[in-house]
C-alpha cells in the first residue's frame, strides 16, 4: 500500500504482520503443546490427549526430549507473536520532493530504540536500490547511497 500525490509519496511497509507468520506461529504453537502434553502425560502416567497411549511412550528417553522440543517450540511461538503483536519491521518510507526530505521509519522491539527514523536530505541521496525476493521465503531491501557515507 502506497500514497503518492505530485510531491509527496508514502510507501507502507509491512514487515511481520503476514498471514504466513500467523500460520507459522498457530502451527508452532499447536505442535508444541502436542509434544509437551505427550511428555508430561508420558511422565504422569495417565492419557492428557484422547487417542494416544503415554503407555506407548517411555518417559525417559523420549517422553524427556519431547518436553524439551514442546518448551522449545513454545518459546518460539511465543517470540513469532510477539513480533507479529509489535509489528517488528513495519513502518514508512516517506519522500518529500518540495522540501527535498527523505524519512525511513521501522518500529523495532520495545525499549530504548523501539522507534527507527533516519531522515536525509534528497539532494544527499545518490542513488536508490530496491531488492526484492519473493516466494516462500520473501524480502524486500531498500538501499539509499548517501553523498559523504
Amino acid at each position: 500500500m502506497s500514497s503518492r500525490s505530485k510531491w509527496v509519496q508514502v510507501e507502507f511497509i509491512k514487515a511481520s504482520r503476514t498471514f504466513a507468520n500467523l500460520c507459522w506461529a498457530c502451527i508452532l504453537v499447536c505442535g508444541a503443546t502436542g509434544f509437551l502434553l505427550v511428555g508430561f502425560s508420558s511422565f504422569i502416567g495417565k492419557d492428557l490427549i484422547p487417542n494416544i497411549s503415554s503407555k506407548q511412550i517411555a518417559f525417559i528417553p523420549q517422553g524427556l526430549v519431547m518436553c524439551f522440543y514442546g518448551i522449545a517450540g513454545l518459546f518460539m511461538g511465543f517470540y513469532l507473536c510477539c513480533t507479529i503483536f509489535w509489528d517488528v519491521g513495519g513502518g514508512y518510507n516517506y519522500f518529500d520532493k518540495q522540501e527535498g526530505i527523505s524519512y525511513v521509519f521501522r518500529w523495532g522491539f520495545p525499549g530504548k530504540n523501539r522507534r527507527i527514523r533516519i531522515q536525509l536530505l534528497l539532494k544527499d541521496i545518490e542513488a536508490v536500490g530496491l531488492k526484492t525476493q519473493e516466494g516462500l521465503f520473501s524480502s524486500r531491501i531498500l538501499y539509499l547511497k548517501v553523498r559523504g557515507q
